[in-house]
């Protein structure tokens, strides 16, 4: 016989959506009734002690920690109760004592895991590693394809967690940069495994949670304009900073943020959406066959060809999808689409299914190169032009290129700042800093310098800067030189590689001047870094232990557990790429 099945009265204070479904889970709780029962005083159903989540995430410039945040708002719906954790915040013990958790990690150079990954990357490759059984886990690898090894940490926690005896709730997932879709559905995958395999039931409303069944996102609210919905940002100058005969081409990049909302700090990075060069889509087409006219699916909808190769699709590295659709074998490693288009045997694709087998065209991140206290209302970049020739053809870097030869009379770009928290400027008004950044390195310290002198900050600052040659590659000379005659610049210290016979870099600076730059480090200085991640990150590196070793009397394993000690205080930080 079974129970009556209360309903709740019209009058009771619930919106239609949520009386149908407390309605339709008392249906289903009473109707597995196995005694008659009294008609029930009407109660709340009460919720089970949600399980622990641990999730962490490695990254280098914060997009990992974004969709770590986004993952945990997710989890609590799965009934979860989760914690978000910097990895350099994991230890051995942690995992140990861990029933599940979500890592979410980038890779940054050839395969290096992120410097916030660093240590537990290195215990748990270890041999006192402990097992793990207990552990059920899910990796998510964020990459991006033009590397050789594509999301190499992320294979590497997975790997190792795995042969330690911890469980995967779902193999492991590959992302590329903005394929949100991706995460998504690896996000969904990983929460109902993870649920299935620690018994974690989905959540019944409480009483605090029936006001409304979409909460609004805890925390700071989303601004207005995002990664997904770019500010149309008025670029208002561009200013060549390498002078004539220079090698490079470096630019100056002033964008306009009145009446966005947008707001950022000295150390984030900005966001910009290029367009594809019109001359390559021409081309494009031209080999193709196509008009330009039909009509093709992009993320944004559907657009004409032409309209979505200028806007939507990249054209860069091709797809393994498309080398597949034109059956043009990968170990003849095309660089670009227009290449793979070449080299097709059978003929050209249609219009879908050419746009279907690209890439969408991402985004580009650059390191601010302004402070807000400085320049209210305004965002600088300084940005390096990529242009080369291969195969007897010019190339080009999208936006590098697309900034300073479109920018202007398209008059407005789409950007959008991305928060990077893991490299600020000290906190402390006195502390000293010591920057080293050559070349478009330099972006992110001109916005800490700005910042510190607006702010009427007191502790010293070290710059070792560098490029090819002094007469052609200081970029920012007259501000720099000002900062530094005054004071506010206490030291700078200049490496040119081509102004005489041995080359010098910003690391041999460092050296020559190793007991000053102990002495600094011993009064608590913060070390940052920023530039190219393969060769100068890893020679400045070197550098540092080196300095510690010499001037410091350290033997090499003393001076690396003094710099893992600095990272682990967030005193050595790098925007490195």
């Amino acid at each position: 016989m079974s129970a009556s099945v209360p309903v709740l009265p019209d009058s009771a204070p619930f919106s239609p959506e949520q009386r149908a479904w407390l309605n339709g889970f008392l249906a289903g709780v009473f109707s597995r009734a196995s005694v008659p029962s009294p008609t029930p005083n009407f109660q709340l159903p009460t919720t089970s002690a949600p399980s622990p989540l641990l999730i962490t995430f490695g990254s280098q410039t914060g997009t990992c920690e974004g969709l770590a945040k986004k993952a945990a708002k997710e989890a609590k719906k799965h009934g979860f109760a989760p914690t978000v954790r910097d990895l350099a915040e994991v230890t051995l013990s942690t995992l140990a004592q861990t029933p599940a958790a979500l890592v979410i990690t980038s890779t940054y150079g050839e395969g290096e895991p992120p410097d916030n990954a660093k240590t537990l990357h290195a215990a748990l490759a270890s041999a006192e590693a402990p097992r793990l059984e207990q552990l059920h886990f899910s990796v998510l690898a964020v990459g991006d394809r033009n590397y050789v090894k594509f999301c190499q940490c992320g294979k590497d926690f997975d790997a190792r967690l795995a042969a330690l005896g911890a469980k995967r709730a779902t193999p492991l997932a590959e992302c590329e940069l903005g394929h949100a879709a991706t995460f998504t559905k690896w996000l969904d995958t990983a929460l109902a495994a993870l649920a299935a395999a620690t018994s974690t039931a989905q959540p019944i409303p409480t009483n605090s949670e029936l006001g409304t069944l979409n909460p609004e996102p805890e925390g700071d609210a989303e601004p207005a304009f995002h990664r997904e919905n770019p500010f149309p940002a008025p670029l208002l100058a561009v200013r060549r900073l390498s002078g004539e005969g220079s090698a490079k081409e470096v630019n100056h990049i002033e964008f306009s943020l009145e009446g966005s909302g947008l707001t950022y700090a000295a150390g984030d990075a900005l966001g910009v959406v290029p367009q594809n060069d019109p001359a390559l889509v021409s081309e494009v087409l031209a080999v193709l066959g196509h008009s330009g006219d039909e009509p093709v699916a992009t993320a944004a909808g559907d657009r004409p060809l032409k309209a979505a190769l200028l806007e939507h699709l990249d054209l860069g590295k091709p797809s393994a999808e498309l080398l597949a659709t034109l059956k043009v074998d990968p170990a003849a490693a095309p660089h670009h689409v227009l290449d793979a288009l070449h080299a097709a045997p059978n003929g050209m694709p249609a219009a879908a299914d050419f746009a279907a087998a690209l890439r969408p065209l991402q985004a580009r991140l650059y390191s601010i190169s302004s402070s807000p206290k400085a320049h209210p209302g305004q965002v600088h970049l300084t940005v390096g032009a990529v242009r080369y020739d291969l195969n007897g053809r010019a190339r080009k870097g999208v936006a590098s290129t697309f900034l300073p030869e479109r920018g202007l009379t398209e008059g407005k770009v789409g950007v959008y700042v991305h928060t990077n928290k893991g490299f600020r400027p000290p906190a402390d008004a006195a502390t000293p800093m010591i920057m080293v950044g050559p070349g478009t390195g330099i972006a992110p310290f001109r916005a800490f310098l700005s910042e510190r002198r607006s702010t009427g900050a007191t502790g010293r600052n070290w710059l070792f800067f560098g490029d090819q040659k002094e007469s052609t590659d200081f970029l920012y000379r007259d501000e720099l030189l000002a900062l530094h005659a005054d004071g506010f610049l206490t030291r700078l210290d200049l490496a040119w590689s081509r102004d005489q016979s041995a080359k010098v870099y910003v690391q041999n600076r460092m050296l020559e001047h190793a007991t000053e730059l102990w002495g600094w480090l011993e009064a608590g200085a913060h070390f940052y870094v920023c530039g190219d991640a393969n060769r100068m990150a890893k020679d400045v590196h070197a550098a540092l232990l080196r300095v510690i070793e010499t001037a410091g009397g350290k033997s090499p394993e003393a001076a690396a557990e003094y710099v893992a000690a600095m990272q682990a205080a967030k005193r050595y930080q790098r925007d490195v790429y």
